[in-house]
């Protein structure tokens, strides 16, 4: 990719690179097998293909236009999708890659369901170099398209695998011990009130020793971070005085419902002290507890689910109505310090294990846009 090209690229219209198909034009093939496709990705198998000789890109006409993908010969669409078949002059990764960096959603002229039309699609600018030159692009955006599939499949084998081991590594329902255990820990895990653990913290910011710039978030997937960080932005209010003040190693429930903890969570800060708006409890850890225990405990959705179910309720505007004290009147199931320390030290390599392989995924698409991104810009100035 260092060589130069000494041709010039051209501006041109996307319908020059491809020819736009749709309907049931198909072929009845023998051996089955065909996958059939539509904007929702693989649907089912059929005896009959659109597309028998050449491999094509799919694109949404209807509701989800804006994530193209390749189609393998023989394919089958359903009436909902178009497919792209490049031209003799294209390279069928090249026009990929094209769709990929086109705002489709800025083409859709429609006022309600989005779609797009064969007319809108041909008349999109692209800039293009000769065959050979888009060749070699092709090869390489296709080679950074596997290492990111790879990556991804990896980082969701390792998330599954966790998911797995807080199962496995906490005792079930009814049971005093976990299925998986550390060899020199044989005692049953205790069960007693989460308020045997924690100590709910009254302290403020009213010294104001921290700003706008230090208050915190709560992510379900992230833990305890920087809200400007998180967000881009702080969204505190004109004081911060009435703010809850979180030492490192102090425990944060929020009261407001998530996508997959309709009652909220608990997440134990890793990082600098902050503060936190009111609408989040702050809890400081009693002797009896590891601080990074307790995130453990309750990453697992269905065991945080469970033990707020019973504590919380929810206001008209689906905020919890519970108090801080309250939301530790539940019961809990803990291990003695030691074996709370072993297993807080294993999921935080099995964490660092997670997040190395995020950076290598978000390496690889940076490696992506630099490879790709420049030349296949639809807004590119002829070299």
């Amino acid at each position: 990719m260092s060589a130069q090209c000494a041709d010039p690229w051209e501006q041109r219209k996307l319908g020059d690179l491809i020819e736009i198909n749709s309907g049931r034009d198909y072929k009845h093939l023998e051996n089955g097998g065909i996958p059939v496709y539509g904007t929702g990705g693989l649907l089912a198998y059929v005896n009959e293909a659109l597309s028998y000789k050449k491999d094509a890109v799919g694109i949404g006409r209807k509701g989800t236009i804006d994530h193209p993908y390749k189609l393998k010969a023989p394919f089958w669409t359903v009436d909902t999708l178009f497919y792209a078949v490049p031209s003799s002059q294209a390279d069928l990764d090249f026009v990929l890659g094209l769709f990929h960096r086109i705002n489709w959603k800025s083409k859709d002229e429609s006022t309600g369901l989005p779609s797009l039309s064969k007319k809108i699609i041909n008349s999109v600018p692209i800039m293009a170099p000769l065959f050979q030159e888009q060749q070699k692009i092709g090869k390489a955006l296709s080679y950074c398209d596997s290492l990111i599939t790879l990556h991804r499949r990896k980082l969701e084998h390792l998330r599954e695998m966790k998911r797995g081991l807080l199962q496995k590594m906490f005792p079930k329902d009814g049971e005093s011990v976990p299925e998986l255990r550390f060899p020199g820990f044989t005692d049953p895990w205790e069960q007693r009130k989460l308020s045997d653990y924690l100590d709910v913290s009254s302290n403020k910011n009213r010294d104001g020793a921290f700003s706008k710039e230090q208050v915190l978030s709560v992510s379900g997937e992230l833990g305890i971070v920087n809200q400007i960080e998180l967000k881009g932005r702080s969204f505190a209010g004109s004081s911060v005085r009435d703010y809850g003040v979180v030492k490192t190693g102090d425990i944060v429930y929020t009261k407001s419902p998530l996508r997959s903890n309709p009652f909220g969570i608990f997440k134990t800060n890793k990082g600098c002290p902050g503060i936190v708006s009111t609408l989040y409890a702050v809890y400081r850890p009693t002797a009896r507890v590891i601080p990074d225990f307790v995130q453990d405990y309750f990453n697992l959705d269905y065991r945080v689910n469970k033990y707020l179910h019973p504590l919380v309720n929810k206001g008209a505007k689906n905020d919890m109505k519970v108090s801080a004290a309250n939301a530790l009147g539940g019961e809990v199931q803990f291990p003695g310090l030691e074996e709370q320390a072993a297993i807080s030290r294993f999921f935080s390599q099995f964490d660092s294990l997670i997040t190395l392989h995020q950076r290598k995924e978000l390496a690889s698409m940076v490696n992506c846009l630099q490879i790709g991104g420049g030349p296949i810009n639809p807004n590119r100035t002829a070299p």
